[in-house]
């Protein structure tokens, strides 16, 4: 059986580098994944998504129909996808800048602030780190280990404070949820 998430925002958010990490570590954990990005001509500040589909089978197509998550960052990603996600699917909001809740009674929804978190940190550019957090322990399709680890390798680990600031966004994010 698949599992297929969209991402979703703004250009700018590390919208697409959310979708490219969890197929990275998916892959690194042995699944069949697949990445399909879309993103506006002007780029930061248009609107960007992508499609991560995971199984332990081949894929037949990229395309995510009746995706099991959804993970908005702003308001226009939540109105544009809520509604292609599967009865009993969840959806992950970034309520710092999203102050609507879908009007899915049938599936969970996952309120981060983390535009909000990342500021307390000090770096803005961390929210979507912070959202993969949460993203990884709800849904556990890879380990926060195997997660990190594709993350240095995408992110390279030439600057050992960046590598440390990614990390401290994942585990404010993967800690914001409750068991």
């Amino acid at each position: 059986m698949a599992t297929k998430a969209i991402f979703s925002g703004f250009g700018g958010q590390g919208v697409l580098m959310m979708g490219y990490s969890l197929a990275h570590s998916a892959m690194n954990k042995g699944y069949h994944v697949t990445f399909l990005p879309s993103y506006g001509a002007e780029v930061r500040g248009g609107t960007a998504n992508c499609t991560v589909a995971i199984a332990e089978e081949e894929i037949a197509s990229p395309v995510a129909s009746e995706p099991d998550y959804l993970v908005a960052m702003n308001s226009p990603s939540l109105f544009t996808f809520q509604n292609k996600i599967t009865a009993g699917g969840v959806i992950f909001l970034n309520s710092s800048i999203i102050k609507d809740h879908p009007n899915r009674p049938d599936v969970d929804i996952c309120s981060v602030p983390c535009s909000e978190l990342a500021e307390e940190m000090g770096n803005s550019r961390v929210a979507n780190i912070i959202m993969m957090g949460a993203f990884i322990k709800k849904t556990g399709i890879v380990t926060a280990e195997i997660y990190l680890q594709s993350l240095e390798s995408i992110l390279g680990s030439k600057k050992k404070s960046a590598a440390e600031i990614n990390r401290r966004a994942f585990s404010t994010g993967f800690d914001y949820l409750k068991n």
